[in-house]
């Protein structure tokens, strides 16, 4: 379980905190949005509360640590998530589950997975409140016309609520949280969900040289952690290059200078003001991309993108959900997508990533499958698996099946395939090196990389002699 410290408030307290909220929303005039800084923000309205608390608690038996556990409550209450609050501050879960009143709300903890709280809604109104709240934060409305809120928080958390009448059993919150420091390549070469030899190709194929980088997509079901393997993936390319991102729900976290990111705008009220993934992956392609990243490939976008990879637009990425290599190509060509197969083979690679339960390492997070699409056979795009995730060693390992990408860059280039081999032997020695210094940060490892596409030479000099060091 995951436990709260949440003190009991006897009933002189509970009346004492109401009637301090009451009284800070009368009297205190300070408006938050002026106050850009979280911490500062609450500090200054925090000595406000306790000033009123001090003066209505005159007379009453309450310890001066009990009127800051009542300050802190208000304060919650009137500018965070009230009950919520405490557990969207830890950086360690990745989901905030509310399913009911009377049930425990739920968290899903980096570390130790899916675990019930002490933290339960007493009543449904609380609940939509709560959800009100949030909704009026980023400037949207719930009600029984538009039941269901999906939206950004200013923290970049993403919240889904429902309520009535299309969730049956009541108000429900689902909170999403990303982290403030992004996992890099060398964060998930440290979790297993890579092998070296899987991220120095990966290196390989999203740089390109510069001359034809990899059109990829990220596959995997919910929260198998696709998006984090994506922003991984985008720290490989060139400073120099401008990347134009487009999402649903802002999630990327890049140290890119040139980055430019777009994110969808639901309807308003009336119907109107809408802006699709679609209409930003068109306007996207008039803002001279270098690099064009799709953050979830699901709809009509999916044409707009595959046509630009068609004309030139190499280095496309995005994320999709699909189970296998194959059902990625199933879903690309259906409905909604709808991608002529003949497009297809404009994609490069597609990375399958699954989240699967180990008996040693419980949760664990793994690209389980890398296949490339080697063409079209009789009209069907043609897979070709390159790299596949072996259970008994828990290592991302070669197939051995030739590369189709690999010999294009060695064409595109003028180098031969041995020299594509050394490249590749040359990139795993500097992730190696940068596993083994413990840089994990993503402007240290942002900035090893940019110093290797400025002078690899002296890059490589430097990992060697760092090493030879360490030997002696």
């Amino acid at each position: 379980m995951y436990r709260l410290k949440l003190p009991e408030l006897t009933k002189q307290e509970l009346k004492l905190l109401n009637i301090a909220k009451e009284k800070a929303i009368e009297e205190v005039r300070i408006d938050p949005d002026k106050i850009p800084d979280p911490a500062e923000r609450r500090n200054t309205i925090m000595r406000e509360v306790l000033k009123i608390l001090e003066r209505e608690s005159k007379g009453m038996y309450i310890s001066p640590g009990r009127l800051t556990h009542l300050g802190e409550a208000a304060v919650r209450d009137m500018i965070g998530y009230g009950q919520l609050d405490p557990i969207i501050a830890d950086d360690q879960l990745e989901d905030i589950l509310v399913t009911a009143v009377g049930k425990p709300v739920y968290v899903y903890h980096r570390k130790h997975g899916m675990c019930s709280t002490n933290v339960v809604f007493e009543s449904e109104e609380s609940i939509k409140y709560l959800i009100d709240k949030m909704a009026r934060v980023v400037g949207r409305r719930i009600d029984q016309q538009t039941p269901l809120l999906d939206a950004r928080l200013p923290d970049g958390s993403r919240v889904n609520a429902t309520i009535p009448p299309v969730s049956l059993d009541g108000p429900t919150i689902s909170i999403r949280k990303f982290r403030k420091d992004p996992l890099t390549i060398i964060d998930i070469l440290n979790l297993g969900t890579i092998s070296t030899d899987f991220a120095a190709f990966l290196w390989l194929v999203v740089d390109g040289f510069g001359i034809k980088p990899a059109n990829i997509l990220f596959a995997g079901g919910t929260g198998c952690g696709k998006t984090t393997t994506l922003n991984a993936a985008i720290t490989l390319v060139p400073e120099r290059e401008r990347i134009l991102s487009i999402e649903d729900t802002a999630e990327l976290q890049l140290s890119h200078k040139h980055w430019v990111r777009l994110e969808t705008r639901p309807p308003n009220v009336e119907g109107r003001g809408e802006v699709t993934m679609n209409d930003l992956v068109k306007n996207a392609l008039r803002m001279r991309p270098d690099r064009m990243i799709v953050g979830e490939v699901r709809g009509p976008e999916a044409q707009t993108m595959f046509t630009a990879m068609n004309t030139g637009h190499d280095g496309c990425c995005g994320t999709l959900h699909s189970n296998s290599a194959v059902e990625t190509i199933s879903r690309l060509t259906e409905p909604p997508m709808a991608v002529a197969p003949i497009m297809i083979p404009a994609l490069d690679i597609i990375v399958m990533q699954q989240r699967i339960y180990h008996r040693q390492k419980g949760q664990i997070r793994r690209v389980t499958e890398v296949s490339e699409v080697t063409g079209l056979e009789g009209g069907k795009p043609q897979l070709s698996r390159i790299f596949k995730w072996n259970p008994r060693t828990d290592v991302v390992e070669p197939t051995g099946v030739p590369s189709k990408i690999k010999r294009t860059i060695a064409e595109f280039s003028g180098m031969s395939g041995s020299e594509i081999e050394i490249e590749i032997e040359k990139r795993a020695a500097v992730l190696e090196w940068m596993k083994h210094q413990g840089m994990r940060n993503i402007f240290e490892v942002s900035g090893v990389i940019q110093n290797y596409y400025r002078d690899p030479a002296e890059t490589l000099k430097r990992v060697r002699a760092e090493k030879g060091a360490k030997r002696r």
